[in-house]
Formats: structure tokens, sequence, C-alpha cells
């Protein structure tokens, strides 16, 4: 009676565990299907993204062969063992064998993973050569990562400029609603052009950042003093959003990455507009302007760039942030104010905005900050005063 028992249970968990694995197969091999028949990214399923640049599709297809090949040796290995548990059983009378070696079956489970490895190994060193393949790129462009913002250079095109975080200082402290893209909208999208080899060349300014962008499958560190590669060919247009990866301070979470990508003529008719933007930036330089317009424009480019560290209401975050109100470099002679502007603090994460902010934004920002929170210089620093500052250097 007991024997009949114990059998009848174990056909039971026999079943059971056959229907596990059955429905598992069965749910995986939908996951599959769904995302090949949507041929989107796959963020809400239970599968890795599909993403939408070349190399993205190869390392998703290598992913679902190496898992597939996985499925087959799982299914074979587990197969096995519960067809050996179950039909050579003690209950029905066999008895455990007594053998120690067998040169026939050590040479099989030697061999046949050799073959195995082999087969996943030859398109994993495929994918990885691709990978770093950053050959016959038909655009350059040169990303800088500082403390918290990209600088984007197109090489060759004489454009360039910063991606600093738009979202708003009332989202971030709670005074406003947070929206729709809180902490991953910026003032300047990174912008490239649809079907297009693009070659990014990556550098830190201050500390090691990373570039990431999940729906292109890349990421790469930028470490100041050397140069990293890394390559996307985008097969859809769109607007995608990525973060700064590597912990890189306190404004580590204020540095999204958003890219736009356009059609091919797009892309070059809003490369002839940032040509024009940059003459006509330079032609302002030998613009006069009144304290009003360049505090205006000065409070504006401060929050932007200055206000990470500073905070808005220029008190900064001693000793690592000093504040700016009561400042004696900001209350003091402008030559030393526009000296720390242009060229930073040596040994400080006070970074040099000279090559990074137009002749406009740094002396509007200056021009704000000696009349900003008490300050009340009654001075103004015009772009003229930059740029006559840079060249005599």
């Amino acid at each position: 009676m007991n024997s009949l028992f114990l059998r009848t249970e174990k056909r039971v968990i026999l079943r059971k565990t056959l229907r596990l694995f059955s429905l598992t197969f069965l749910a995986l091999s939908g996951v599959y299907v769904q995302a090949q028949q949507e041929e989107v990214s796959s963020t809400a399923l239970l599968n890795m993204p599909i993403g939408v640049s070349t190399i993205s599709h190869e390392i998703y297809n290598l992913h679902m062969l190496i898992f597939w090949i996985c499925v087959v040796i799982g299914v074979g290995v587990f197969g096995a063992m519960l067809w050996a548990m179950y039909f050579h059983r003690k209950s029905i009378g066999h008895e455990a064998e007594n053998w120690h070696e067998h040169l026939g079956v050590e040479l099989v489970w030697t061999i046949v993973p050799i073959f195995i490895l082999v087969a996943m190994a030859w398109p994993a060193t495929k994918t990885l050569i691709d990978l770093y393949d950053t050959s016959d790129a038909e655009i350059d462009i040169r990303v800088t990562g500082m403390q918290w913002k990209w600088q984007y250079e197109y090489l060759g095109e004489g454009v360039q400029y910063l991606s600093e975080l738009s979202t708003s200082l009332d989202e971030i402290y709670n005074i406003e609603p947070k929206g729709e893209f809180y902490l991953q909208e910026v003032n300047n999208h990174l912008v490239i052009p649809v079907d297009t080899k693009v070659r990014f060349l990556l550098t830190g300014a201050d500390v090691i950042h990373s570039f990431w962008v999940p729906d292109f499958a890349i990421k790469k560190d930028a470490i100041p003093g050397y140069i990293t590669e890394t390559w996307v060919e985008v097969t859809q247009t769109g607007v995608y959003r990525g973060e700064c990866t590597e912990l890189c301070g306190q404004g580590h979470a204020f540095m999204p990455v958003v890219v736009n990508v356009v059609e091919k003529d797009e892309y070059q008719f809003w490369l002839a507009e940032k040509k024009q933007e940059a003459l006509d930036i330079a032609a302002l330089t030998q613009v006069t302007f009144t304290m009003e317009e360049l505090v205006e424009r000065g409070e504006e480019a401060y929050l932007r760039s200055c206000a990470a560290c500073h905070q808005a209401n220029g008190q900064g975050i001693p000793p690592a942030f000093p504040a700016l109100a009561g400042s004696a470099i900001v209350t003091g002679p402008v030559e030393a104010h526009l000296e720390i502007g242009v060229n930073g603090v040596a040994g400080t994460v006070m970074q040099a905005f000279g090559p990074l902010l137009s002749e406009l934004d740094l002396a509007a920002i200056l021009t704000y900050q000696r009349n900003a929170w008490g300050n009340d210089m009654g001075d103004v620093v015009q772009p003229i005063d930059v740029y006559n500052y840079i060249q005599a250097q």
C-alpha cells in the first residue's frame, strides 16, 4: 500500500516538473516571438532590448543565439537527469552501478563542450570585433564629459556646444510637479543623422565620466587626458536618452545624454544653422549691451552652467563650492573675477569656462554674479572685455 502511494506521488511530482519546464519554455518563446514581431526596444519585456543601432541588433542576435544554446543544453542535461532518476529508481528494482572510469563517457563530456564553446566563441568574437571597429566613420564627434555637463564638438565642422540639464530647480526641489523627462532633458541635444556611421571620441575634463545610451548599445568611459573611441549607426529616427554612468561627484545625476537622430537632409540643415549661430554669436562680441540685458541673460546662463556647484542663491556648498554672495573675488577687481571665469582655478573643481562658453555668455554670467545676491557692484563685463582678455593670454 505504501509502495503504491509513493509511486503515485512520484508520478505527480514528475508531471508537475515537466509541466513547469513546458510552461517556462513556452513563456520564453512567447517573449522572443513578441520582441521579434514588434522590432522595438523590449524594455517592458523579460528580454534584453533590441535597440535601434546596427551593433545593438548584432548584440541582441548574439544574445538570443547563446540563450537558445543554453536552453538546449539545459533541457538535455536536466531531461537526462529526470529520465535516469525516474526509470532507474530503486522502487522498481534498480540498483546503483558501482564503476569508477569510462573512457568513452569522459571523451564525450570533454570533446562535446569544446565544440559547443567554439560554436559560441565564433559569433561572439565577430561581434566584439565589430563593436570596436570605429573605422570608415562618416562623422567624428569629440565628446567631453565634465562636472556636470557634456561638450560636443563636430570635428572639421566648426560646431561646438555644451549640453546641460534643463530640468528646473523647482522640479528638483519638489516645488513644482516633476515633468515627463525629469532629469532627462537638456538644453542642447546631440544631433546625428540616421543610417550614418558616427564615431565618438571621448575624454574627460576633470574626473572620469561614462557615456551611455542604452538604445544604441554603447557605453564608454570619458577619461581625463585619454581618448577612448566608440561608434554608432542608428537605423531609426527619434530621440534617445542616456546617462553618465560613472559616479562623478554630487551632480552625477544631473548630466543626462539626449540624442536626436534625424534624416540626413534635416541633419545638414541643422548643421548649417549651428554654423550660422556660431558666426552670429561671434559677431555679438562687438556689441555693447546694457546691464539689464546682461543680467537677464546671465541669470539664465548661471542657472544652467553654475548653479549645480554654487547654488541658485549664490551660497555655494563650502568648502568644495565657495559662496559667491559677498565673495571677495566677485566683489573685487573685475580682472581677478575675469581671470577665474576664463581660466578656472588649478587644483580645484572650478573649471576653465573660457573654452566652454561664448564671450557673450561668460560676460553675462560675470555681470550677473557681480550684481546679484546683494553684491550690487553696479559694473558690467562686456563680451569684448572677455574677448580681449582671452586674446591677450
